[in-house]
């Protein structure tokens, strides 16, 4: 039984330096140097491909390399339970995270590695007011206590990042970068993410998504057309702007239309140098025509003409009556001929194309499934809203306003309807304010029966004492989120009280904080009783399904999972998954709780099953006992903490 301890893999989140040079050593085998990295053998691999040249085109600011270290580095903390905040915890799988986004994610990222299909964030512009987080990452955790209280303060400095701070820009870019390189991990191969933002960073950002997720993979920069806006110096601004971009533009679909339907269309295009005019042979009986019986000869049309070769061409009972060659320039020619010898027939974004016909003045018309949609890059707040309406929003569920100029639902749905969303899919937010973004995923679902799930990530950022939030007994925007989250709950099952099929209405609260396992303190002072503490390694004050969570997260588990308490043999045993880990932390624990373990586990029949007691709960004979028992039932990884 092998002992899970202190800064042990199992207690950190993934190593992703680690994970890139074991990638890099199955690449390129030979630059493996007894477990390091021979530099000078991969420049010769690379060849021309390296750049070592002082001066070529990069974007780069102060503080740009410590940024990307940060996002490399582990987090050793974790996501505690909070069910008195939650809502319908036992069977929801939407979640809440309240903490610094840039640890959360780091946490998210064995347990949600390429699994969210889509992430939308509207992260705090750089207008030189402030925004609450830090500049620096000597303790991102401990920064964060001290932000929420939970340790006395040490001298942290928030930014205010005021214009007049010579690294305006920088500070703005190194709070960005990390969170945006770590978020990248969380896509689907074919996931997209979506950034609001104005025009102070807007050319920045750009710059950095572009190093993050590939210039290649930018989708589309959107104009969101506000319609009305501040006067900000000559003009009056009146929009901002969506980046999106691809994890992999490649593996990114053309966007489905879900309102289904017929695209009909002309099927001529002008004749020119690019596009020759050619003859095609319609064979009688292969085609119809919308008038039921015509006669056509001679030229037809006005700029995209079409030449009947044949004397004429006649339909009778809407069937072509003889053999005729037209000559044009065809818009889809490939697709025209595949069609006349009946074949199963598709454009190039992949809509099929159902037929090909005549109009009534003898024209070649298409028609095709509406399987893509195209969508306009300047989206119009007449159909997706603009920031008032989301003030109306949030001022309609809590009577009050308690946040200005918050995003509407209407825009985040129309983004994830964009995107094609199915059940199951993830969308994540990790800047949530106001969990806009929560609250359309519910709506959405709530519409089209979709069963979409969200992950929202916020920092319990302090209320001004002024504002009305904090009037209203809301101290940081955290608890706005999760009010907001259920106040919307309650709104959809009023307004929906017998078409509701099973939507997931509710969602689980998990709070960031460190490590429930002790570190070893080294205390010479007290050399016995430092001793005596390694030896109860989980801390005073956390409980069972405290460690649960974190075993969760750092086995890389999905922290929604169902999970299942039973009393074995005395003992409180969790089974997450139907069997996927079991974990008992009773103090005292049974040998005997190993053969109900095993027998539970064989009712079940996982794929894969891993077990975890608690290190003192019981002798090094029990635990040899118990392992031997578990190996008789085919479970062979088994863990203390």
């Amino acid at each position: 039984m092998e002992k899970i301890k202190p800064n042990s893999e199992l207690t950190k989140s993934k190593d992703l330096v680690t994970e890139n040079i074991e990638k890099l050593k199955e690449l390129f085998p030979e630059i493996n140097a007894e477990g390091h990295i021979d530099f000078k053998v991969l420049k010769q691999i690379l060849g021309e491909e390296i750049e070592d040249e002082e001066e070529y085109y990069r974007f780069t600011w102060a503080g740009k390399s410590l940024a990307r270290l940060e996002s490399q580095k582990p987090s050793t903390g974790t996501l505690r339970p909070c069910k008195e905040e939650s809502v319908d915890w036992g069977n929801t799988q939407n979640t809440y995270l309240e903490g610094d986004n840039l640890e959360v994610l780091k946490l998210l990222q064995k347990s949600y590695a390429a699994k969210v299909k889509m992430i939308y964030i509207d992260p705090p512009y750089n207008t030189g007011k402030d925004f609450v987080y830090k500049d620096n990452y000597k303790n991102n955790l401990k920064n964060y206590l001290e932000l929420t209280g939970q340790q006395d303060a040490s001298g942290v400095r928030l930014t205010t990042n005021a214009e007049s701070d010579g690294r305006y820009h920088s500070q703005w870019l190194n709070m960005m970068y990390p969170r945006l390189r770590l978020a990248r991990n969380l896509l689907q191969e074919n996931g997209v993410i979506f950034i609001s933002i104005d025009e102070h960073e807007g050319r920045n950002l750009m710059k950095i998504c572009d190093e993050i997720f590939g210039e290649q993979n930018l989708v589309a920069n959107l104009i969101w057309n506000l319609s009305s806006g501040p006067q900000a110096g000559h003009f009056t601004r009146s929009h901002e702007y969506i980046l999106c971009y691809a994890k992999n533009k490649n593996h990114l679909d053309y966007f489905i239309d879900t309102s289904g339907g017929t695209i009909k269309h002309g099927a001529l295009k002008k004749i020119s140098s690019a596009n020759p005019k050619s003859e095609v042979l319609f064979p009688k009986g292969s085609i119809e025509c919308e008038v039921p019986n015509a006669e056509f000869q001679g030229v037809l049309g006005t700029s995209e003409k079409q030449y009947i070769k044949s004397p004429k061409m006649t339909f009778k009972d809407g069937k072509l009556e003889n053999d005729t060659v037209i000559e044009a320039g065809w818009a889809m020619k490939n697709q025209l001929e595949n069609w006349l010898q009946g074949k199963e027939t598709f454009d190039s974004k992949g809509q099929k194309v159902i037929r090909f016909y005549f109009n009534s003045k003898g024209i070649l018309f298409y028609e095709k499934e509406r399987g893509t949609i195209h969508p306009k890059t300047v989206l119009n707040s007449k159909d997706v809203g603009n920031t008032k309406n989301g003030t109306d929003e949030v001022q309609d569920l809590f009577g009050e306003k308690i946040m200005s100029f918050p995003k509407p639902t209407s825009l985040i749905k129309s983004l994830i309807k964009i995107v094609s969303t199915r059940s199951n899919d993830i969308i994540l937010d990790f800047f949530s304010g106001s969990a806009t973004t929560a609250d359309a995923v519910m709506q959405l679902n709530t519409e089209d029966l979709i069963d979409r799930k969200f992950i929202q990530i916020q920092l319990p950022e302090p209320t001004q004492e002024s504002s009305t939030a904090r009037k209203e007994g809301y101290s940081t925007i955290a608890e706005i989120g999760k009010e907001r989250i259920r106040r919307a709950i309650n709104k959809i099952k009023q307004e929906n009280p017998k078409n509701l099929n099973g939507v997931d209405l509710g969602f689980q609260v998990y709070k960031l904080d460190t490590s429930n396992i002790k570190p070893w303190q080294g205390n010479t002072e007290d050399i016995e009783q430092s001793l005596f503490d390694a030896e109860e390694n989980i801390k005073e004050g956390r409980t069972a399904e405290d460690v649960l969570y974190e075993v969760l997260l750092k086995f890389g588990l999905d922290l929604t999972l169902p999970i299942e308490e039973k009393e074995l043999e005395g003992q409180k045993v969790f089974n997450v998954g139907h069997g996927a880990l079991f974990l008992c932390l009773d103090k005292k624990i049974k040998a005997s709780v190993a053969e109900a373990i095993g027998k539970w586990k064989e009712e079940l029949e996982p794929e894969i099953c891993r077990v975890i007691f608690r290190d003192s709960g019981f002798t090094d004979v029990d635990k040899t006992n118990a392992t031997q028992t578990l190996k008789k039932f085919g479970i062979t990884e088994v863990k203390s903490i």
